[in-house]
């Protein structure tokens, strides 16, 4: 759907039961949990660590997981040990072919990995491996970190080391899970872009981009996987853990757009809730830019969050101001006949009742290239508010992202090179403003965090050009 909204970048999602149970189903679960991460394809692959040594089973395909994974496929998927994954590509054409888990047979056995994250190295490690033989079935990154697992593998005394040893070679963004014969691993990037978190459900263990993952199956939160560290989960040795790759906690980078946007607000990521860091952003946005109005509003659903935040630290009464459509899924027909039906309109619709005859403060959470904002406050004109003042629950848009969310270039930033009542003016809105950069470590209690896409400043050197899809075929 065109809609202006940033990709959710993927969710992961692996359990091991060491009873022997069929997991496939709470992979399944597990999976819808994390929609929102990813809606162009899902996977799920489990293995019988009991069974024959090289068998996995996996099913992929494009589509929500209810489109990707139907009920017959998941029948046939048997083993106590599995991994999945939803995927938004941001590196990799959108095919079938790019779809996790991959699942990589070699010498010692076969793997099943699942990843979420972009590697700024990328570009020289495939063609390194290139050099030396490597044939890519796909044109994504997490294929290039399955075979420097391979690769490592053979020099290593056992599963988890050769996966920190391939752990090592990469740079950027990477929350990873991997089914081994006889283990489940993770590992998390030294910088802690994404989130990855441990789980327990009687004598099973998850690892999962979401505490909300967890929730949904009824796991126990266990504790985040910290930044850099490798973790492998087994039946002889429990959770072991490998801190090597760790670095100081000032200098790591949790992307502040998990707490603003990608994360579900029922989950806790790095102990900071997410629900808790927008009702924050809110009350900033209004102690920061004070507005009279006579109703506060969110644009669903991540902008209702703050806009209760607002609401509540201005004391305006927080409203409804939107039916969202449901029903509406990844894809459907685009009308051509009315200019009238378009994405915007087919997925919201104003309440009249809430907003008419009145002054309206509209949140969202973010405005990227500006082609939906407009016709958003211009919705709610014609259901009769007579002022529309939007608030943005983050700063201005001005650079790329390269770590795993398709912020797109600057020349498709409204807010590059636009003051922003040039910005205004454009969206029709009666004001315009937004979070100042500054409060973005005060939502997440002074943690150390990515803002690059506002400031510019990355925590890790970003490529010298935008590789982003590069390898697309």
């Amino acid at each position: 759907m065109d809609f202006d909204r940033l990709g959710e970048e993927c969710g992961v999602f692996g359990i091991y039961d060491f009873d022997g149970n069929d997991v496939a189903q709470t992979v399944y679960y597990g999976l819808y949990a994390l929609q929102h991460r990813g809606q162009e394809s899902a996977g799920i692959a489990v293995k019988d660590t009991n069974g024959a040594r090289g068998v996995v089973s996996s099913v992929k395909n494009m589509g929500l997981v209810s489109e990707a994974i139907d009920s017959e496929s998941l029948q046939k998927l048997h083993g106590d040990l599995g991994v999945g994954h939803v995927r938004y590509s941001t590196a990799g054409a959108s095919t079938r072919e790019n779809a996790q888990p991959l699942v990589l047979n070699y010498v010692k056995g076969t793997l099943a990995l699942a990843h979420n994250g972009n590697l700024v190295n990328f570009p020289e490690l495939r063609r390194e491996l290139e050099y030396t033989g490597a044939i890519f079935q796909t044109t994504i990154d997490s294929e290039v970190i399955a075979y420097y697992i391979a690769r490592e593998r053979l020099n290593s005394k056992n599963a988890e080391e050769a996966f920190r040893k391939a752990c090592s070679r990469l740079v950027g963004a990477f929350s990873i899970v991997v089914a081994s014969p006889r283990k489940l691993m993770g590992a998390r990037d030294p910088w802690g872009f994404r989130p990855l978190v441990i789980g327990k459900r009687g004598n099973s263990w998850i690892l999962t981009s979401e505490t909300s993952a967890l929730d949904t199956i009824g796991a126990e939160y266990v504790r985040d996987v910290e930044p850099g560290e490798v973790v492998s989960i087994s039946k002889e040795n429990g959770i072991q853990s490998d801190r090597t790759l760790c670095i100081e906690p000032s200098k790591r980078g949790h992307c502040i757009f998990e707490y603003i946007y990608f994360a579900r607000p029922d989950s806790v990521i790095d102990n900071i809730s997410v629900y808790q860091a927008r009702i924050q952003a809110g009350r900033f946005l209004a102690m920061d830019s004070p507005i009279e109005a006579d109703v506060v509003i969110g644009v669903p659903e991540s902008g209702n969050v703050a806009a209760m935040g607002y609401a509540l630290q201005s004391g305006i009464p927080y409203g409804i101001g939107f039916y969202k459509n449901g029903y509406v899924g990844r894809t459907f027909i685009k009308p051509k006949q009315k200019a009238r039906e378009n994405a915007v309109e087919i997925k919201l619709n104003p309440i009249r009742e809430a907003v008419n005859g009145k002054r309206v403060i509209m949140v969202d959470d973010s405005i990227v290239r500006g082609t939906t904002s407009d016709q958003i406050v211009e919705m709610l004109r014609k259901a009769g508010a007579t002022e529309v003042h939007m608030m943005v629950s983050s700063p201005p848009f001005l650079h790329p992202c390269f770590f795993g969310t398709d912020v797109p270039a600057e020349d498709q930033l409204i807010a590059t090179g636009k003051k922003v009542e040039e910005i205004r003016q454009i969206i029709g809105a009666d004001s315009l403003n937004y979070l100042r950069v500054e409060r973005l470590p005060e939502l997440v209690n002074g943690m150390a965090i990515c803002d690059g896409c506002f400031s510019g400043h990355y925590p890790v050197d970003p490529p010298k050009e935008d590789i982003r899809g590069s390898f697309e075929k």
